[in-house]
């Protein structure tokens, strides 16, 4: 059994793709957490989509064991947590259950937007934080630079900063001293009544909810009664186990450890994040100060292709569920695309990989309409209700001010590009916090709109930096906006699918370029088709897919072909307007995609 003092648990941070799951792994190697035989690359990324972008999606644990250079036994509970800014709340509680961070800069690439929201949520909870320098066998590493950037941007000693290679394996054996040297050991009693703080929950076919827990105070053990104090409910502790990273079984895990538990628990929603579990016979009034839980941030619609698979994408969604209880939906009915769900995410890239995941586990054909966040309406009643899809957004009349939500953007960029970058945060209505300079490199700081981030923001500051640039964000307020509802028209049938909320100086041109894009992009029909932008009842934008006409005349040669000509023209005159009643516009999938790929770019 180990003691407390021996214990180490520390998280891995660092910028997406500067190389925490390879550390990871080579810690994994080092400590005979697994053979040679069974290692991989990113062995504690366990889903193939995680593998196959080389990004971390689920924050993971893993409990090694490490003989110091001082002779000494230690106990290692390394977490992984992932790198991109809409998993940040994976982050966050990872760092709860820690007491100290491994900070990785890619010393090719230096300090990046994500290393530096990870570091200051690690600094807010007074971790001590070891620098990493990674990537030393490439030849673009420059240390002296990176070190300057850690200093001068985040603002923490560099002196004990430890290079390394992932890759090679070079300067594993120094992070693990370091980490034993001046990372602190956990705090806690075990002869205390039980204090655990729930870190994350999954489900799993065969034990139902599988439960990560930190043991503050006390031990858990098994067959033991605990109490979560945000439902008030009893459980019985049916199974205690750590990974390493393989599920192992114990008898009980003591104050300090990570590890985890079942409980018989069936149902993911009776797990909350953060909360606190304690002793049912002596149950605790207070919980522990917590991590905010994930709140999905970005919305859209999930139809199936074809409607059969409605089911099949319903089952789809509940078994995504189950494992991701950041994730949410709920049924929606469209005229133009069907049955289908509306869906809560955490971000873009959260979006993707729930859709991707869906086409790929599931087989299910979709079809997504335009992302948007979530709206305050305040109405003339005093009520406030939450709008997610603007197609059921209440009449203008009833409605006394929209809020919009804004973030705080954190955007590092060489300061050669400075200049389109801030064009670009202005043209999204941003608002200037701060410029700041490390070298040749500017940390800027915006206040966004939510809505105007959602959709490319991201990948626009990538391409017109070359990729250099990085940016982050966290949510500050709903702030009010000047908004309006831009409807979609065609045929004079609304297409909710296609509906946004937009500000109203930028209604106009959006508008004008959806029409534009899809007269291009829905197939012309027996009749002329108008396709019209219109706010409330006032049309602002419009185009027309001009039908198709068929020569009648061909045929009608010799006398009296004038007037025949008339009579053809007028029945073909009488049949279009009959199919243009009666005809039913089919819109292709295409011309969704092609409306999301527009953007809303206000150039």
């Amino acid at each position: 059994m180990s003691t407390i003092d021996n214990i180490r648990n520390f998280a891995i941070i660092a910028h997406i793709d500067h190389g925490k799951s390879t550390i990871a792994d080579r810690i994994i190697h080092k400590c005979g957490g697994l053979t040679e035989r069974e290692m991989k690359a990113q062995v504690l990324d366990s889903m193939d989509i995680e593998r196959e972008r080389g990004i971390t999606i689920k924050a993971q644990t893993v409990k090694l064991s490490y003989k110091a250079k001082n002779g000494k036994d230690y106990i290692l509970n390394i977490i992984d947590t992932p790198g991109h800014v809409d998993f940040s709340y994976e982050v966050s509680r990872s760092l709860y259950a820690c007491e100290g961070s491994i900070l990785i800069v890619d010393s090719t690439q230096g300090v990046e937007a994500q290393t530096l929201a990870n570091v200051y949520q690690a600094l807010d909870i007074n971790h001590e934080i070891i620098p990493v320098l990674n990537k030393i066998d490439l030849p673009a590493s420059d240390l002296n630079k990176t070190k300057k950037q850690i200093e001068d941007v985040i603002g923490i000693d560099t002196e004990n900063a430890v290079p390394c290679s992932g890759k090679t394996g070079e300067g594993i054996d120094d992070i693990l001293e370091q980490i034993i040297e001046r990372l602190p050991g956990p705090k806690g009693n075990s002869e205390e009544s039980l204090k655990c703080l729930l870190v994350d929950s999954w489900y799993d076919t065969y034990l139902g909810v599988v439960i990560l827990v930190r043991v503050i105070d006390g031990k858990i053990t098994k067959n033991m009664k605990i109490k979560m104090l945000s439902t008030n409910q009893d459980y019985i502790v049916e199974k205690v186990g750590v990974f390493t990273p393989k599920a192992k079984d114990t008898n009980e895990l003591s104050t300090g450890e990570i590890g985890f538990i079942t409980t018989g628990i069936k149902v993911l929603s009776e797990t909350k994040v953060g909360d606190t579990i304690c002793d049912a016979n002596k149950p605790m009034v207070k919980e522990l100060p917590g991590f905010k839980p994930s709140k999905p941030v970005v919305f859209c619609g999930l139809f199936p292709v074809d409607s059969s698979e409605y089911q099949k994408l319903k089952d789809g969604l509940a078994k995504l569920k189950l494992n991701d209880s950041s994730f949410s939906f709920e049924p929606e009915s469209s005229s133009a695309l069907g049955l289908g769900f509306r869906c809560g995410f955490l971000g873009l890239l959260h979006l993707e990989i729930i859709t991707e995941r869906l086409e790929r586990e599931f087989d299910v054909n979709l079809l997504t309409t335009t992302p948007g966040v979530v709206y305050k309406i305040n109405l003339n009643t005093g009520k406030t209700i939450d709008l997610q899809n603007p197609s059921s957004l209440p009449d203008p009349t009833v409605i006394k001010s929209i809020e919009e939500p804004w973030i705080k953007a954190t955007i590092i960029t060489p300061d050669q590009y400075l200049g389109s970058i801030i064009k670009l945060c202005q043209d999204k209505r941003g608002i200037q916090i701060n410029l700041t300079y490390s070298g040749n490199r500017a940390v800027l700081n915006y206040e966004l709109p939510l809505n105007e981030v959602v959709f490319d923001f991201n990948d626009r500051i990538k391409s017109m930096t070359s990729g250099y640039a990085s940016f982050d964000y966290e949510i500050i307020e709903h702030i009010e906006g000047d908004l309006v509802k831009l409807g979609i028209l065609v045929n004079g049938e609304p297409v909710d699918a296609l509906a946004m909320m937009i500000h109203k100086d930028f209604a106009q041109r959006t508008g004008r370029e959806v029409c534009e894009k899809l007269k291009d992009l829905i197939p012309r029909h027996n009749f002329m088709i108008p396709v019209q932008a219109a706010i409330g009842g006032k049309i602002i934008a419009r185009e027309t897919i001009k039908g198709f006409k068929k020569d009648v005349l061909t045929k009608i040669h010799g006398g009296g072909a004038t007037d025949r000509k008339r009579k053809l023209l007028e029945k073909q005159k009488k049949g279009k307007a009959r199919s243009k009643q009666f005809g039913r516009v089919e819109i292709p999938q295409e011309a969704f995609i092609g409306v999301l790929k527009i953007n809303g770019d206000k150039q």
